[in-house]
C-alpha cells in the first residue's frame, strides 16, 4: 500500500467513525449498551487515546529500518479484523468511566485525523519508530503504526455499530 492509499484508507475510516459517533445523540453516547461493555463515548475516547498516542509515536524519534517496513502489516490486520476474538486494552488506553460530550469527542477525532494526515504527507514512512514498544508487536515502523491505527479504528467501528443498534433500539423503546 503506497502513501496515497494509506492516507485515503485512514481518512475514510476516521470519517466513518466520525459519522457513526455523530449518529448518537448526546444522551445515547453515554448509555451502557449491555453489561461489561463500554459506552459509545468510552469507545470513542479509547480510539482518541490510542490515536493521539500513535500520532506522537509516528512524529517521535526514528531510525533506519532493518527489515521490510510493512513486515507486520498483515499480522496487525489479521489480529484486529478477527472479530471472533476479544481483546483487552492495555491500561494506559482504557478510557475513564465518566460522561462524555459528543462534540468534544468529535473535535478530538478531527484533530487526530489532521495530525495523521500531516504525518503521512511529510514523513518518511519506512523509518522505525523508537518512542514506544507495543505489547505483542514490539517496535513498529511508521507505515506499520499507520496500519495499526487503520485496523484498530476499523475494529472499533465494528463494535460501535453493534452498540449503536442496541442503544438506539433501547432508546426508541423508551419513547
Amino acid at each position: 500500500m503506497d502513501t496515497k492509499e494509506i492516507r485515503t484508507e485512514i481518512d475514510e475510516t476516521i470519517t466513518e467513525l466520525l459519522e457513526l459517533i455523530s449518529s448518537f445523540n448526546q444522551d445515547e453516547i453515554n448509555v451502557i449498551p449491555f453489561e461489561g461493555s463500554w459506552r459509545a463515548g468510552q469507545l470513542a475516547k479509547h480510539v482518541i487515546m490510542s490515536g493521539s498516542g500513535f500520532a506522537k509515536i509516528i512524529n517521535g524519534p526514528v531510525k533506519e529500518t532493518e527489515r521490510k517496513p510493512d513486515e507486520l502489516v498483515a499480522t496487525i490486520k489479521r489480529d484486529f479484523l478477527d472479530f471472533s476474538i476479544k481483546m483487552k486494552s492495555p491500561d494506559f488506553v482504557v478510557p475513564p468511566d465518566t460522561s462524555y460530550k459528543k462534540e468534544d469527542l468529535l473535535h478530538s477525532l478531527e484533530h487526530i485525523k489532521a495530525k495523521i494526515n500531516q504525518a503521512i504527507e511529510k514523513l518518511d514512512l519506512t523509518k522505525t519508530c523508537l518512542a514506544f514498544e507495543l505489547p505483542v508487536y514490539g517496535i513498529l515502523t511508521r507505515l506499520e503504526a499507520l496500519h495499526f491505527i487503520l485496523y484498530h479504528t476499523q475494529r472499533h467501528i465494528h463494535q460501535l455499530k453493534k452498540i449503536h443498534q442496541i442503544v438506539v433500539a433501547h432508546h426508541i423503546g423508551e419513547k
